[in-house]
């Protein structure tokens, strides 16, 4: 069972996981969508809302799945299980563009 964190670790996790997660998502497929759908439908709040809560709940879905897998699996297990998701994809990608 993961141990809950020490109050002194919420501002440099609450920090790297602020940007890390700002930085990765500027520019990306959903930031472009709202953008256009704000354009389209001239209600940028209701938009800001929808979007907010859209991604709150994939972050919580996220973060929920994250800790149950946490839970079951040793850090070494699920590093090497990333490693191979990673590389399966990496392969897959460099298959599609060989193939095009």
């Amino acid at each position: 069972m993961v141990a809950p964190a020490p109050s002194s670790y919420f501002r440099p996790v609450f920090t790297s996981t602020f940007l890390t997660i700002f930085l990765a998502e500027m520019g990306d497929k959903t930031q472009l969508t709202t953008l256009l759908i704000s354009a389209e439908s001239g209600s940028p709040w209701v938009v800001f809302a929808g979007a907010a809560l859209a991604l709150i709940a994939t972050s919580l879905l996220g973060v929920l799945i994250g800790y149950w897998i946490a839970r079951r699996l040793s850090p070494k297990i699920l590093d090497f299980c990333v490693a191979l998701l990673l590389l399966l994809i990496a392969g897959l990608l460099m298959g599609d563009v060989v193939t095009s």
